[in-house]
């Protein structure tokens, strides 16, 4: 109505004409056009201008030819009136005849609507212009002002609130309408309604001062309210029928919510009227998900019918036996504003369900439905799919499982099994599945179980078993399909076989790294030794520098071996992983180059994690290298730190990891992705997606055993062409008293940046069983100012220090050796000398041995192999320990 109004109704136009401080209309178009009144003169003006015309020409013919001046004067006014008057009637600027003034023109058309409309000032109220029908409405015979108009409707008492609402409406300049019924005196006949209005005028001519004038209108709607009235007695008389029937009734919107339910489904089910019509009760409340898919499809399929067998769970828990018929809504868009009436008007919900409880039949144990109803539910709820299929391979009857497993939600009834089984299967598989068919079709029992995948992209496993049914012969089923979601375990299955052989790998990898351990000690120390007699100007100094270059490079893809079989020498201490991240930006800055942006992201009040310091730069280093390769054209890098607490690792679905508290390492890249296949395989030790001679095929090997050494877990995300993210958790430390003040020492102490101290002195016993370790790390120590005693196995150790009188101060000895190993002789050692300082030197981690310890023997440890300076620093650090 409001668009009518401003683009038909002739108060816009008056109240256009009356935007003046004068409350006459005419007074302003006199005012603002002088000609109005001669295009719409009456005849007087007319019959005045002609008569004065006709006197100028007898005066011109009587007059003289030699008449006076002003004659000549007056003659020529006259003739120039006379022209103007003839052209004004030809354009048709003047008239002969009667003609309204174009404001009254108006005027008498609004006067003659049956809307009332009341024009009034925004500041003040004061009114200008009310028609005929408003007047008569207020109790006036001429105009109206608000405030007879809120006079009007005194008696009624619901119109105070309304008129203040209407009224604050129009001064912030908004539209607004209120139904009111109206005041007895208004009209003769029964009760009435009307609709006020109220809405700000702004035209075009008012465009320097818009909101000036506000239109107030009252509109009869006594008919409407009557048919709305009659049409909500119809439905609430449908509603009663419906809440009487001896069968329950709802309405499901396309979201599953449940719109409406009759009184005998609630009483059925126990749930408050109030949260069915608050939208506050979900099918997937009444019914299983797989139930309430089977449901959903139909409506979404549009079926006209479905009937079937579900029970409906109530409030308290109890389990309902149902037979359900539901019809598909013709539209299923849902409607926000929809209510009861929708049992009138089904297109404004998804699906229509009725439904007949079938207790009474349960509870009667003698009457032969009781069991055919007990076999229902069964084969209704039962959490894996069952279906039957006739001697034709015809679905015969299947179970919402089996619906939601294979058939996306559809029943599938009169399909061919062969067909829903293998849509997208490869030949093998299809003709597998066939052969299966047939033979249960044809009788035949213990057939295997065949496997097949379903989905979009085939991503879900579902193992099917087959069963024939007995004395099937001529009967409607003649086979039973069992239906079992298999694709967690396959998921599983694949991770342990991959866990496995990365085991495996690992394993031989560790075993072959030590012995190449011992091998490289020797060229190392013995490299170190001829290049203290070689000067640099000597022309063997390049070789030997060439080979000691080489034996060290040989050393770090031992050592990768060894991180990723997990046997590595770790030096555990307490971290915190944001500071170790914040010192090593500036290198990875450098790494990454100008290309790509680097973004560190560190959590505040970051936990403390403990590992190993040098071998968590090594991670996270090897992961960045790992993301610029992936990057070639530049991208994003994001390094993140963050705390995960256990609720949260809860909620992770990552294979294997313990629930617990982590500081997660999180390193992503927007560069290429890898496919599925590639990250099923990147930890395997030299495998290498970059071209020959780029990468050696260990760094993401060693990421992964330097995590699963610390006791953390690393997984994998990616995406061709989106990118990959590597998330590290590592284990949250809660540090001892000590462990604090060491912290605290560690981050209060400067770095000292004087060379080592290589010189020293003390009786040292060295026992060694490789021939090459023993002479490079005798002669070393004794290049340095060492006393050194030799043995070439534990027991030849012992039989050396029981000969020798003079004390030892320190024992260094290799922990695998034939007879008597390193711990044996420590332990042994401990009963006749129990302060003499020991040094392990081992290519395996101490964590091997220790275990056959006791927990509190202390000893250092030289990981190998080492430089002829770590073999002296290592002794003279333990003989300065206390």
């Amino acid at each position: 109505m409001f668009e009518a109004l401003k683009a038909a109704n002739p108060a816009n136009q008056l109240a256009s004409l009356a935007m003046s401080d004068g409350t006459k209309t005419t007074d302003k178009i006199a005012a603002d056009d002088p000609l109005a009144a001669l295009r719409g003169g009456g005849s007087y003006a007319t019959i005045l201008i002609v008569l004065t015309l006709a006197a100028a020409m007898v005066l011109a013919l009587l007059a003289s030819p030699f008449g006076s001046p002003l004659y000549l004067t007056a003659l020529a006014t006259f003739a120039m009136l006379g022209v103007f008057f003839v052209l004004g009637m030809f354009a048709g600027h003047i008239r002969i005849g009667e003609r309204l003034p174009e404001a009254d023109l108006l005027k008498a058309i609004a006067d003659g609507q049956d809307e009332g409309v009341l024009i009034v000032k925004r500041k003040g109220g004061q009114p200008v212009y009310a028609n005929h029908a408003m007047a008569a409405f207020v109790g006036r015979s001429d105009s109206g002002d608000l405030g007879m108009l809120e006079a009007a409707f005194s008696s009624v008492n619901e119109a105070a609130e309304a008129m203040f609402r209407l009224n604050r409406a129009a001064l912030a300049g908004e539209e607004r309408a209120e139904i009111l019924p109206a005041p007895s005196a208004a009209f003769d006949a029964e009760p009435r309604y009307v609709k006020v209005a109220v809405r700000p005028f702004i035209s075009e001519a008012m465009h320097r001062d818009p909101g000036t004038l506000i239109i107030w209108t009252l509109t009869d709607v006594t008919e409407q309210r009557r048919v709305e009235t009659e049409a909500r007695a119809s439905i609430d008389a449908r509603l009663g029928l419906y809440d009487t029937m001896p069968v329950g009734l709802m309405h499901i919107d396309p979201d599953g919510m449940i719109t409406h339910a009759n009184a005998t489904l609630i009483d059925w089910i126990g749930f408050a009227r109030e949260a069915i019509e608050k939208r506050m009760v979900r099918l997937t409340d009444l019914v299983s998900a797989d139930g309430a898919e089977v449901l959903m499809s139909a409506a979404r399929r549009g079926d006209a019918s479905l009937a079937i067998d579900l029970d409906i769970l109530g409030e308290d828990g109890r389990s309902l036996p149902m037979h359900l018929v539901c019809r598909a809504a013709e539209n299923d868009a849902p409607q926000a504003n929809s209510d009861a009436s929708d049992l009138d008007n089904p297109a404004r919900c998804g699906l229509v369900i009725g439904c007949v409880n079938r207790e009474a039949e349960l509870l009667d144990a003698t009457a032969d439905s009781a069991a055919e109803l007990r076999l229902s539910r069964f084969f209704q709820s039962a959490p894996f799919g069952i279906a039957t299929v006739a001697s034709n391979g015809t679905i015969t009857n299947a179970n919402p499982a089996f619906a939601r497993m294979i058939l996306d939600g559809t029943i599938g009834s009169g399909e061919q099994v062969l067909e829903i089984l293998t849509p997208k299967a490869d030949q093998a598989t299809r003709q597998r599945v066939a052969a299966s068919l047939a033979d249960v079709l044809a009788g035949r029992g213990n057939i295997a179980p065949v496997e097949i995948t379903v989905g979009q992209g085939n991503e879900f496993t579902r193992r099917v078993f087959m069963s024939p049914l007995a004395g099937a012969k001529g009967a409607r089923e003649a086979a039973v399909l069992y239906v079992l979601d298999a694709t967690e375990q396959k998921r599983l299955e694949s991770r342990f076989a991959q866990s496995n052989k990365m085991e495996a790998v690992g394993t031989l990898a560790g075993g072959i790294a030590h012995d190449f351990n011992n091998v490289l000690t020797g060229i190392i120390g013995h490299s170190d030794f001829l290049l203290e007699s070689h000067k640099p100007g000597d022309p063997a100094h390049r070789d030997l520098l060439t080979i000691k270059s080489s034996a060290s490079r040989a050393a770090g893809l031992v050592s990768k071996l060894l991180a990723f079989s997990r046997q590595q020498t770790l030096q555990n201490e307490v971290l915190q992983l944001g500071e170790v991240v914040s010192e090593i930006t500036p290198l990875m800055n450098k790494t990454v180059g100008e290309k790509i942006s680097l973004k560190v992201l560190t959590e505040r009040e970051l936990w403390l994690v403990k590992t190993d310091r040098s071998q968590i730069d090594r991670v996270i280093v090897n992961l960045v290298v790992n993301a610029k390769d992936a990057m070639p054209d530049g991208g994003d890098l994001t390094i993140r730190t963050r705390n995960i607490t256990e609720r949260e690792c809860q909620k992770m679905d990552h294979f294997g990891l313990l629930h617990g508290e982590y500081v997660a390492i999180e390193v992503s890249d927007t560069g290429t992705g890898m496919t599925p296949e590639v990250l099923n395989k990147i930890f395997e030790p030299f495998f290498t997606t970059k071209g020959v001679g780029k990468g050696t095929g260990l760094g993401l090997a060693t990421v992964y055993g330097i995590v699963k050494q610390s006791g953390g877990f690393i997984y994998p995300e990616s995406e061709v062409g989106k990118g990959t993210t590597f998330r590290v958790f590592l284990p949250r430390h809660v540090p001892d008293e000590e462990e604090v003040a060491t912290l605290h020492q560690k981050q209060a102490k400067k770095s000292s940046r004087h060379g080592p101290d290589v010189t020293g002195s003390g009786r040292v016993l060295l026992v060694e069983d490789e021939d090459g370790v023993r002479s490079f790390a005798v002669r070393a120590l004794r290049s340095r100012g060492f006393e050194v005693l030799e043995a070439s196995n534990g027991a030849e150790a012992l039989e050396l220090i029981e000969s020798n009188e003079t004390p030892l101060d320190i024992v260094v000895s290799d922990v695998v050796m034939p007879e008597v190993d390193g711990p044996t002789l420590l332990k042994t050692l401990r009963k006749t000398h129990p302060d003499l300082k020991f040094v392990f030197m081992s290519g395996y981690p101490n964590d091997a041995f220790r275990a056959g310890l006791d927990a509190e023997e202390k000893f250092g440890f030289l990981p190998k192999p080492f430089s002829l300076a770590e073999l002296v620093g290592k002794v003279k650090e333990e003989l300065a320990s206390e």
